[in-house]
């Protein structure tokens, strides 16, 4: 299939790459050129604007936006908006704010243009192990795109599969599911970094206590000087709280165990927020989820050994930088 991707950043680039890799053609555009040039040498075709991008798709044309949530992908999609035609696709790629995207499939159904929000995890790691994929669109739309998909998620791999898992629709399996109708892969996904921010507190916790088991306030006795890095690499074989951040953890730890090459002021990108909103909407608690968020705030005033860890993670599996110290 072919595909116009607007933003080749973090992940935009590397969504064409593997698509291209699994024998897609992709047609891009960002407004660093850098990135447009070197993506026209691996095969990309290269356009100096949108509607050059417009132009150099066949219909019915399916355009990725993979820009920052708010202003850039709101402004973008509004643009494609007056350059398409009914039938064409919009996909945010993005990690855009679930209510938006119901508000522009509404808008943009009035002019026939189709709209799909996809919940996208996989970071810079994604054109190696793929991408997980949580998508919101009708269920016409979300088929026709199935070949673009499949090529971008992981596959099947050699994760064991669910014992008495019993589904016609393997795309789970795959590493992509159909979650609804618009919104609903962005919601999944906001829930998703939610989850995230709670696993990854919990994991800077617990290496804090480790880290601070050595301090002078403690009987001499009861001081460990503990391996952190050994620690991080015996829990990822066959502990019940291995995973990729562990891992991250790990190879952080193996390369800078004091870590000093972080503040510990800890960015978040908006989906924890967005989560919490949405569990005070439902009345739902959510209790871990809160606290992980408030514990990011809390690492821009005075941050812990832990909050280090947690800006290593994040720049392990997204490349984010950390916020600056107020």
């Amino acid at each position: 299939m072919q595909l116009g991707i607007i933003g080749l950043g973090r992940m935009g680039g590397n969504i064409a790459r593997r698509l291209m890799l699994n024998g897609h053609t992709t047609v891009v555009f960002d407004r660093n050129t850098d990135f447009v040039s070197a993506l026209e040498q691996e095969g990309a075709t290269g356009v100096a604007d949108l509607p050059a991008l417009v132009a150099g798709l066949a219909k019915p044309r399916a355009v990725w936006v993979m820009l920052p949530s708010g202003a850039p992908t709101e402004d973008t999609i509004e643009t494609l908006s007056e350059l398409l035609d009914a039938d064409d696709i919009i996909i945010d790629g993005g990690n855009t704010f679930y209510k938006d995207d119901i508000r522009r499939s509404q808008s943009l159904a009035e002019k026939g243009i189709q709209y799909v929000d996809v919940g996208t995890s996989g970071g810079v790691w994604g054109l190696e192990r793929g991408y997980c994929m949580m998508i919101g669109g009708d269920s016409a739309v979300v088929k026709h795109l199935d070949p673009l998909f499949a090529a971008l998620a992981p596959g099947m791999g050699d994760i064991p599969r669910t014992k008495d898992r019993t589904s016609d629709d393997d795309r789970a399996e795959r590493g992509y599911i159909h979650a609804g109708p618009a919104g609903a892969g962005h919601f999944v996904k906001m829930v998703h970094n939610g989850i995230e921010y709670g696993l990854m507190q919990a994991y800077a916790e617990g290496f804090n206590l480790m880290k601070m088991k050595g301090g002078e306030n403690l009987p001499e006795e009861q001081r460990f000087d503990l391996n952190l890095g050994d620690i991080a690499e015996v829990w990822r074989r066959g502990s019940v709280v291995s995973s990729w951040l562990l891992d991250l953890t790990a190879d952080a730890l193996a390369t800078d165990e004091p870590l000093d090459g972080y503040s510990g002021a800890v960015a978040d990108s908006g989906e924890g927020r967005w989560t919490i909103e949405a569990a005070m909407e439902q009345s739902t608690p959510v209790p871990v989820l809160s606290q992980a968020l408030f514990a990011r705030y809390s690492s821009r005033q005075q941050s812990l050994y832990g909050d280090k860890l947690l800006s290593a993670m994040r720049f392990g599996f997204g490349g984010h930088v950390e916020t600056p110290k107020k």
